[in-house]
Parts: structure tokens; sequence; C-alpha cells
């Protein structure tokens, strides 16, 4: 085990933030904290890089690195008006590093970025601040990093990137990752294990896979002419535009396509949709 964070209470005067909060989490592993906005997912990050202090509890990093755990939190705090290199090398500094032209290339191809380039970072897109702040947080080779809503913002390529960019730290780096999302596509077909944080609390955790299927009471239908089927009608489907919502009761989703197929009805996709409010406790913000 990389880290654990056991019974971890923190409060705000009489505002409870985190309750008796557990994780536990093993190497080379990407694991998800997913819940609504304001569930507590930023300050356990900022508990777990030692920014802030926790009431009660303990938090357990198996590390004999320098830098046993790195990370962002909230948006990558970066120097506008400074270069890629010029950003690295204020962070390096204060991390006790020497930044050398070859570290410096070495950070940026590491996470998909150019080293030759030389404006400042004013420029750069969203997707790039957030893979040079990733950068930052790989400095002095860090286990453990943790990545605070790093999706935020990005459009659906963006997302896709770094999707690809965090497997690829994981598998060839060995490197353990916890994110946090208020999404639950964005960890889906991303994540080994999902911890799900509500009010404070870790109300369900486990295979993401096995949580996503145990709160998938809909499907979304795409294909031609779903509006003729007698069996869509039967189940008490809801039409859109080339698709219909199920949620079967009396039969499994199978038998409805199977169903479907007996119709002629020619079937191009069948997308679970995850009950938020099953999943997260309450409807999420």
């Amino acid at each position: 085990m990389i880290l654990e964070a056991r019974n971890i209470f923190k409060s705000y005067g009489s505002i409870k933030v985190l309750k008796n909060v557990t994780i536990e989490c093993h190497k080379g592993k990407i694991y998800g904290l997913i819940g609504a906005n304001g569930a507590g997912k930023t300050t356990l990050f900022r508990i777990l890089l030692g920014l802030i202090k926790q009431d009660s509890g303990s938090i357990e990093i198996n590390s004999q690195g320098i830098k046993p755990i790195g990370g962002i939190v909230e948006k990558p705090a970066l120097y506008g008006y400074l270069s890629a290199f010029g950003n690295l090398k204020v962070f390096a500094q204060i991390q006790g590093l020497k930044l050398t032209k070859d570290l410096f290339c070495l950070s940026m191809e590491q996470v998909g970025l150019s080293p030759t380039r030389k404006d400042v970072i004013r420029n750069y897109s969203l997707g790039m601040k957030q893979r040079l702040g990733l950068a930052i947080a790989l400095l002095n080779n860090p286990e453990c990093i943790v990545l605070d809503e790093p999706f935020s913002g990005l459009d659906p390529m963006g997302i896709f990137a770094l999707h690809e960019l965090i497997k690829k730290l994981s598998s060839e780096n060995h490197i353990t990752v916890i994110i946090s999302s208020h999404i639950v596509s964005e960890l889906t077909d991303l994540c080994d294990t999902l911890y799900v944080l509500n009010d404070g609390e870790i109300i369900k955790s486990g295979s993401t896979a096995q949580l996503i299927q145990e709160n998938v009471t809909t499907f979304k239908i795409s294909g031609k002419n779903l509006e003729m089927s007698e069996v869509l009608k039967d189940v008490s489907a809801v039409f859109l535009n080339k698709s219909a919502l199920v949620s079967p009761k009396s039969m499994s989703i199978s038998e409805v396509l199977h169903k479907l197929t007996k119709e002629g009805i020619e079937i191009t996709a069948c997308i679970p949709q995850t009950d938020l409010k099953a999943l997260f406790g309450r409807e999420p913000v």
C-alpha cells in the first residue's frame, strides 16, 4: 500500500467538512473520488498534500522518495508571464531541485508538451496548462499524485488526451493517481477503484465498474425507426431524437435488445445512464 488515510475528521468552526474518512491506495493504480460540489473532495486533497492539518486521524505514505506525493489542487498555480521553463524553474527551486535543460526536456516530454516552445504560458490552452501543472507535480518523482478536478473546463478532446496521459503515467511509471470529480463519466473508464464522498463521508467504495453497474437503472438506446417498436412502447420508453430512454422493470435490457432485433430494429448503441441520485446518495449539485 502506497497511501492510507484513516479516520480523517476536519471541521471549520461548527461545519464538519470531513467525517471519519478512510481511503487506501496501492501502487500503480488509479483511484477516483467522486461527489457533488461541496462534498469535501478538495479538503481531503489538501490534507493529503500536507497543505492543511486534519483535526484527527492519520495519513501514512509509504515512500522513501524526496517527495512522496505531488498534486494539483483546484487550478494549477502558474505564472502566466513566465515561459514553461520559467515556471518549472521556480517550482523546482521551491522543491530544492536544480532544473537542468535535460530535466526540463524530460519533464515536458513526459506530459506531452514541446520543450522548444519559449513563449509565456498565458498563451497556452487550458489543457496545456493542466499538463504543465502535472509536470510540476511530477518534479522529484513522487510515487503518488492527486489531481483535483483536472478535467474542469476541458473540451472532449482535451479530456480524452488527459485520460490517456494519466493512464500512461500509471501503467509505465507505476505512479498511483487519485483524481476527484463531480462528473461520473470523467472517471468511469479511467479509475480502477471509486470512492463516493457525500457530505464529508465515504458512503460507497469499490470497483468502479461494479459501482457504476449497481447504479444504472436507465439505458439510452440509439437506432433507426425506434418509435415504430412495440417493445419500446411496452416498456414505456421516452423517445428522443433518434434515441429512446428505457428503464425496463419487467425484463432485462438484454431481453429488450433481443426483442428489438427480432422486430427488425437496427440498434447502433446502448449506453447505460448512471443514476446520480442513487450513486451520490442525493441529487448532485
